[in-house]
């Protein structure tokens, strides 16, 4: 369908890739992975045609159609959302015009003339084509596609000039859909997406026709797309079947046995010149020698690719604060942070905490024209040149990079310096607002790690599924004016939202065959019990077993930890300090009991699904 041969690209001095030979067919469904700065935008863009290479060539099929959605920047003005995304069907709606224009003269003609005959003939053949081409349902698929990206029917009719930067991305995204080219190509197509788009998003590229692309620092939404992954590593490409995962286990495989091979090589030079350098002058040994000489030259050699550069940093760990950081009504992160005034309700923050916010545009907030290493060196004015880029090289920033200015960096290079400023101003209530954003596979991990490790709080936003199931402990699901609070990650959130125990327990008991089909008998209820205490136990998942098991270990921590709390609450009001004090702690003390309560609801109901499943 589309494929690069021996194909190179130069952004300005600095090679991106080359040699690059790859063959894309129609339906594969691809992920392409690599480090920031790799090129893959570059590439993308060369496969849509909107770039040229440098080397080699791209060849594409006649009638294949690529479609390109960046990772930012599209605006569009001038029409509603729904007319915009009717656009992309302007070739059906003139046909659909023509249509209605012939029908008009056939209402007019007589049916006996040859006018007639003709004009029924070109309408029957345009009808033809317009049914074939689903004509009929374009504007259902528009509502479809629309509704599935998060847009409610009453934002159909809005101007798109009203909708900011991120929505303006779904817009674009919808008409790319809509328009459904041979090749999709996405680049970080879930950076402006709720977790609800997100996952319609995914079940729509399940059922997609053609073949698609994706960039995506997302590793689940990539492991239920793709099944194969793409990567620019060290200016190659290289191929991996599977999803990330699988990626992920055979990268390792590949560079362990490169490390093998290279080793095996390096200890059979280092044998063949000993022998040549003991035996070079000794005339009986003059054949065995040339022929050692000879192995050598012809030996291809085996390299070992740099090792891949990674963040390595831990957050500084803050001075303890109160059991309690802070105590609100109808709170967001931005109202945690003290950017936006509360309409109602009060927002108190307990005894030494130390609030630091970070904004899902946290660049923004920086100086586009100061150098990276004076910019950091007024946060820290104690700390050495050497110690300032030392802490650059480990977020990335080495030789000249620290020299350059703000405003030039990539997005992801500036989230990362956004980043290491925050590590220099140690808090212990840490507010995040999309922090993974720009961010690649590597340097999610390292955060990850860190944030795992930092002993203060965190409050964080977060669309990705595989960052908040690793980091959160409690899930704050916010809609209709309310917020609900669930305690796990968000598997956990998705198994209460879904039911919880008593949708497991309805589906055992309805997947488990009876085991008795005959009447009860008169006396039935001894022998019923009898029977009942004979039934085989229910067979569960041993994953979802497993699941459940790891669950009820987590809720008898939880009690745990709330029944010290209400522990503390019961001592501290044996003291009484003011009224205002009081009234807090019985609040608090309230809270908890209610919150113990259904702790241990949900631990006696998995119990028993424990207890009546094999």
């Amino acid at each position: 369908m589309i494929q690069l041969s021996g194909a190179g690209k130069r952004y300005g001095h600095k090679l991106l890739f080359e040699n690059l030979d790859w063959l894309i067919t129609p339906r594969d469904r691809l992920g392409l992975v690599g480090a920031n700065g790799t090129g893959k935008s570059t590439l993308m863009k060369v496969l849509a045609g909107l770039e040229t290479l440098d080397y080699g060539a791209v060849t594409t099929a006649k009638g294949i159609s690529a479609g390109y959605l960046p990772q930012d920047g599209l605006t569009l003005s001038g029409r509603s959302i729904f007319a915009e995304c009717m656009a992309v069907f302007s070739e059906l709606r003139a046909m659909e015009g023509e249509m209605e224009h012939l029908t008009r003269q056939m209402s007019e003609l007589d049916h006996e003339s040859p006018q007639y005959s003709q004009v029924a003939d070109r309408f029957h053949r345009l009808e033809h084509e317009f049914r074939t081409r689903d004509g009929y349902a374009i504007e259902a698929q528009v509502g479809t596609v629309l509704s599935g990206l998060g847009f409610q029917k009453e934002d159909w009719v809005r101007h798109t000039e009203e909708f900011s930067g991120g929505w303006q991305m779904r817009i674009a995204l919808a008409k790319l859909l809509l328009q459904e080219p041979n090749l999709l190509l996405l680049d970080e197509p879930t950076n402006h997406l709720d977790l609800e788009a997100r996952n319609w998003l995914e079940q729509y590229l399940g059922n997609y026709p053609h073949a698609f692309i994706l960039i995506s620092h997302d590793r689940y939404f990539l492991d239920v797309t793709v099944g194969k992954i793409v990567e620019i590593w060290n200016k190659r490409i290289h191929f991996y079947s599977g999803n990330y995962d699988k990626y992920e286990e055979q990268k390792t495989q590949r560079r362990e046995q490169l490390q093998a091979a290279w080793q095996n090589q390096r200890e059979r030079i280092e044998q063949i010149e000993v022998f040549i350098n003991r035996f070079r002058y000794q005339a009986t040994k003059a054949k065995q020698v040339q022929s050692r000489i000879k192995e050598l030259e012809k030996m291809e050699r085996i390299e070992l690719p740099p090792e891949e550069k990674t963040i390595h940093f831990s957050f500084p760990q803050p001075k303890a604060s109160g059991r309690i950081v802070a105590d609100g009504k109808s709170t967001l992160i931005k109202l945690l942070a003290v950017k936006e005034p509360l309409t109602r309700g009060e927002y108190c923050l307990g005894h030494n905490v130390q609030v630091d916010y970070f904004a899902q545009d946290q660049y923004k907030e920086l100086d586009a024209d100061a150098r990276i290493l004076d910019d950091i060196g007024e946060l820290s004015p104690k700390s050495t040149q050497t110690e300032l880029r030392s802490l650059l090289g480990c977020f990335l920033f080495s030789a000249d990079d620290v020299f350059k200015r703000i405003g030039v960096l990539s997005g992801g290079e500036r989230s990362r310096y956004a980043l290491l400023r925050m590590l220099l101003r140690p808090a212990n209530f840490l507010l995040l607002d999309e922090p993974t954003n720009h961010l690649d596979m590597r340097a999610k991990d390292v955060l990850l790690s860190a944030l795992a490790e930092y002993t203060g709080t965190v409050v964080f936003v977060s669309h990705d599924r595989y960052f908040i199931d690793r980091l959160a402990t409690r899930v704050f699901e916010i809609g209709g004016g309310r917020v609900e609070v669930y305690l796990g990650n968000y598997e956990d959130y998705l198994w209460r939202k879904q039911g919880g125990p008593a949708a497991l327990r309805e589906a055992l008991s309805l997947s488990s065959p009876s085991a008795n089909l005959s009447p009860e008998p008169a006396n039935g209820n001894q022998n019923s019990t009898k029977q009942s205490a004979e039934l085989p136990a229910k067979r569960l998942n041993p994953i979802k077993r497993k699941q459940l098991e790891e669950r009820v270990h987590a809720l008898e921590e939880e009690v745990t930890l709330v029944e010290a709390a209400i522990a503390h609450c019961e001592a501290s009001l044996q003291t009484f300090v003011n009224a205002d004090e009081t009234q807090r702690v019985t609040q608090a003390l309230s809270a908890r009991r209610t919150e113990l309560q259904a702790l241990m609801g949900e631990w006696d109901e998995l119990s028993k699904v424990l207890e009546g499943t094999d």
